[in-house]
C-alpha cells in the first residue's frame, strides 16, 4: 500500500476532528438563537401588554366625540320672558340622528319635545311646548360628522327658574366596557394591518429563494385574520357606541344605521378589498408573483387604506381631501416600517445567512428611511390641521396624546438610527444578533405607540375641544335673566377659576335702561361644598354695577343676583355657570 493510500484515513480523522468545533459552534449559535427567539417573544408579549394597559388606561373623555355644541338657542343656563316653540342646537359639524335619544323635559317632569327633530347639516331643531313657567332640561345623543356619538345636556328657564328636572327615560352616558372595547378593537386592527404588510411586502422583494415562505405565510394569515375579526367587532361596536348601551345592546335596526353610514360603508369596503386580496397573496405566499399581480396587490392594498381615514375624523376636518390623504400615508408608511421590523426580527436576522443580510439590509434601511420621512411629513400635516394653535398642544387631552405620541417616536428614531449606522458600517450581517436586539426595541416601543394612536383617534381632535360651548368666547360667560321687574344681563370674565369680573346691566320689560337702587349678589358650588360667597358690587352707573370674586373651584357655579328697583319692589334671579 502506497504512503498516499496510507495517509487517507489519518486525512479524514484529521478532517473529522476539525469538523467537531464547527459542529459545535453551530449548535452553540442555535442555542443562542433559540435563547434570542425566547427573549424576543417575551419582550414582544411585554411590550403588547404595556401597550393595552397605556391604551386602556389613558385619559378618557367623557363623551369622545369630534364635534361639540357651541350654541343653543335659548341660551344655555338663560332665563326667557316666554317659552320658545323650537329648540334649537348648533354643532362644530354636521351630525345625525340617534332615534329616540333627544328629549325636552318640562319643569313637572313631563315630555315637552313635540314630534320629531329635524337635521340640516350642524343644526338640530326641537319643536317644543314651553308654555308652563319654570326650568327645562334639554339632553341630546347625536352622531358627528367623523362617526363617534356626541352626548350632553343644558337647561334654559321661561319666566323664572325653578328646580330643574330629571330625565328618566334616557341616559346619554357612554358605557365604559364599550369604549375600552372600541379601543382595543382599533388596536388590534393595526397590529394586524402591519402583520399583514410587512410579510407581503419582504416576500413580494426581499425574500431570499432559498429559504421556505411557510413562516411569514402564516404571519401574514394571521394578520389577514386579526384584520378582519377587527374590522367586524368595529362594526358590531359601533351600534352600542353610538347609543350608548352595553356590549350586546345590538338589534337589527341600529346594525342596520351603522351599515348604512359613511362609517359602516368604509368598513364594508374594506372587508371587499381584503377578500380581493387574498387570492393575489395565496400565490405570493407560495413563491414569487408576476409584475401585474405585483401591481393589482399594491392598488388594493393602496385603495383599503383609505377606508381607516374615511371612516375617522379626517373626513370631518376643516381640510378632509388633505386629511383622509395623509392620514393613509401615515398609516401605510407605518404598515411598511413597523411590518418590515417584524419580519427581520422574527425571520431574516435569524435565517439569512450574512451575504444575503449583505444584500438586503442596504435596501431595506432605504425603504426605512423613506416611510420614517413619510410619517414625519404626514404627522407635521396633520398636527397642524387636528391642533391648530400650540396652546392646544397642553390644554387638551388630543394634544397631550399627541405630545406623547411624538416623544415615544423620537426614541424609536433614535434606535433606527442606531440600527441604519450599523448597516452602513456593513456589520450588521456579521453581527445580526446586536441588529436584532435594536430591532426588537423599535418594535417594544413602538407596540406603545400604536396604543397611544388607538387612544388618539377616539379622542377629541384639539381643533374642536379647545371650542366653547354654548357660542360665546372661550372663557367667557354671558346671559340675560329675567324677572316680572327687569330683566338683567350677566357677563362673568374670563369663567375660569381665578379672579373673576362680573359686569350686571338691568332693563326694563321694553329694553330701556332700569336704574337700580341697591345690588346684591352672591356665588356657590354645592358640589363642592362651598357655602354662598358674597360678590361686592360697585354701581358704576344707574343700571351698571361690576365686581370681583374668586372662584376657587371648578364645576357648576350658582351665581344670585337680588335687584332692588323702588324702596319695597325688588326679585332675585339665578344663573348656573360652568367654570373650567
Amino acid at each position: 500500500m502506497s504512503a498516499a493510500v496510507r495517509r487517507r484515513p489519518r486525512a479524514a480523522a484529521e478532517s473529522r476532528r476539525a469538523a467537531r468545533p464547527a459542529a459545535a459552534d453551530r449548535r452553540r449559535t442555535d442555542r443562542l438563537g433559540t435563547a434570542d427567539s425566547r427573549w424576543a417573544a417575551r419582550l414582544g408579549a411585554a411590550g403588547l401588554l404595556v401597550a393595552l394597559v397605556a391604551l386602556l388606561l389613558a385619559p378618557a373623555t367623557p363623551a369622545s366625540a369630534h364635534a361639540v355644541l357651541v350654541s343653543t338657542s335659548p341660551t344655555a343656563s338663560s332665563v326667557v320672558p316666554s317659552g320658545p316653540s323650537e329648540v334649537v342646537l348648533t354643532f362644530s359639524e354636521g351630525v345625525r340622528k340617534v332615534p329616540g335619544k333627544i328629549r325636552v323635559i318640562a319643569p313637572d317632569g313631563s315630555r315637552a319635545d313635540r314630534g320629531e327633530p329635524t337635521f340640516k347639516g350642524a343644526v338640530v331643531t326641537i319643536p317644543v311646548d314651553a308654555s308652563a313657567r319654570g326650568t327645562y332640561l334639554v339632553s341630546y345623543r347625536v352622531i358627528s360628522a367623523d362617526s363617534h356619538p356626541v352626548p350632553g345636556a343644558f337647561t334654559f328657564s321661561v319666566g323664572a327658574p325653578s328646580a330643574p328636572p330629571t330625565d328618566s327615560g334616557t341616559d346619554n352616558r357612554a358605557n365604559p366596557v364599550v369604549e375600552d372595547a372600541v379601543k382595543v378593537a382599533k388596536y388590534l386592527g393595526y397590529a394586524g394591518l402591519l402583520l399583514l404588510v410587512g410579510p407581503a411586502l419582504v416576500l413580494a422583494a426581499l425574500w431570499p429563494r432559498r429559504l421556505s415562505r411557510r413562516g411569514p405565510a402564516r404571519l401574514a394569515w394571521s394578520g389577514l385574520g386579526l384584520l378582519v375579526l377587527a374590522t367586524l367587532a368595529d362594526l358590531w361596536l359601533q351600534v352600542p357606541y353610538t347609543n350608548g348601551g352595553g356590549l350586546f345592546d345590538v338589534t337589527g335596526s341600529g346594525l342596520g344605521d351603522v351599515l348604512g353610514s359613511a362609517y359602516g360603508t368604509a368598513h364594508l369596503v374594506r372587508l371587499g378589498l381584503l377578500a380581493a386580496a387574498a387570492f393575489l397573496l395565496r400565490p405570493l405566499f407560495v413563491g414569487p408573483i408576476g409584475r401585474t399581480d405585483g401591481i393589482i396587490l399594491a392598488i388594493l392594498g393602496g385603495a383599503a387604506l383609505f377606508t381607516w381615514p374615511l371612516a375617522g375624523h379626517p373626513a370631518a376636518s376643516p381640510a378632509p381631501a388633505v386629511s383622509v390623504v395623509v392620514d393613509a400615508v401615515h398609516l401605510g408608511s407605518m404598515a411598511v416600517w413597523l411590518g418590515g421590523l417584524v419580519m427581520l426580527a422574527v425571520f431574516l436576522l435569524r435565517r439569512a445567512d450574512e451575504r444575503e443580510l449583505d444584500a438586503i439590509l442596504p435596501i431595506w434601511s432605504r425603504w426605512a428611511a423613506l416611510a420614517v420621512a413619510a410619517l414625519l411629513l404626514a404627522g407635521t400635516v396633520q398636527a397642524l390641521i387636528e391642533v391648530a394653535t400650540p396652546k392646544a398642544l397642553v390644554d387638551t387631552t388630543y394634544g397631550r396624546l399627541l405630545l406623547a405620541k411624538i416623544v415615544l417616536f423620537a426614541l424609536v428614531i433614535a434606535v433606527a438610527a442606531y440600527s441604519r449606522s450599523l448597516v452602513r458600517r456593513r456589520t450588521a450581517a456579521g453581527r445580526p444578533g446586536t441588529m436584532r436586539r435594536a430591532v426588537l426595541v423599535e418594535l417594544l416601543i413602538t407596540a406603545v405607540v400604536l396604543g397611544v394612536s388607538a387612544t388618539l383617534v377616539q379622542t377629541t381632535p384639539a381643533r374642536t375641544a379647545a371650542t366653547d360651548v354654548a357660542g360665546t368666547p372661550t372663557g367667557y360667560f354671558s346671559a340675560t335673566l329675567t324677572s316680572p321687574l327687569y330683566s338683567l344681563q350677566v357677563e362673568l370674565d374670563p369663567a375660569e377659576r381665578g379672579n373673576n369680573s362680573v359686569h350686571l346691566y338691568a332693563y326694563t320689560k321694553d329694553n330701556r335702561p332700569q336704574p337700580v337702587k341697591e345690588w346684591k349678589a352672591t356665588a356657590a358650588l354645592p358640589s363642592a361644598g362651598i357655602e354662598p360667597i358674597e360678590i361686592p358690587l360697585l354701581p358704576l352707573t344707574d343700571n351698571h354695577a361690576t365686581g370681583e370674586i374668586n372662584l376657587p373651584a371648578a364645576g357648576r357655579w350658582q351665581l344670585r343676583f337680588t335687584v332692588r328697583t323702588t324702596d319695597i319692589d325688588q326679585a332675585t334671579v339665578t344663573a348656573t355657570v360652568p367654570i373650567k
